[in-house]
């Protein structure tokens, strides 16, 4: 099983950095539970595109690489680092044209051979500072240099 797992954390990914959705029906089980590393729950394959569309137009550049994968019978969890650059909107936040690179961690969960589950973790205070929304640093906040 964690083969076959690992065979679609590729394939996913591979998805996801071609911007090709039409794969989503072959990967996504129809009632996927998406949690996306910018806050947003999504259900069903349809909604999963949406989502997925307006991210990369957003960042048609956006790579995931994925720098660890641990499978273990229906689960996988993978650190991935995220790189881009912002050249179409946002939501509210016009393109910046600024680059990203930022790392998250997703859990996959496997039901008939399909992601039933997919919740991203991702470093949004990096990807927004990325993006101009944040101004802060370690002198403005006074941050100890150790603990």
């Amino acid at each position: 099983m964690a083969t076959k797992i690992k065979e679609l954390v590729q394939q996913y990914y591979a998805m996801w950095n071609s911007a090709d959705f039409e794969k989503a029906n072959t990967l996504l089980h129809p009632d996927i539970r998406f949690q996306g590393s910018l806050g947003f729950n999504i259900d069903g394959i349809e909604a999963f595109r949406e989502y997925a569309l307006e991210i990369t137009q957003a960042f048609p550049n956006l790579y995931h690489a994925t720098e660890i994968v641990i499978c273990e019978d229906d689960i996988a969890s993978v650190y991935v680092l995220y790189t881009g650059t912002h050249k179409g909107k946002l939501y509210d936040l016009e393109a910046t044209g600024n680059s990203i690179r930022y790392n998250g961690a997703t859990f996959f969960t496997l039901e008939d051979d399909k992601f039933s589950k997919i919740r991203v973790l991702g470093d949004r205070y990096t990807l927004f500072e990325q993006l101009g929304l944040y101004q802060l640093n370690e002198q403005t906040i006074n941050m100890p240099r150790s603990l």
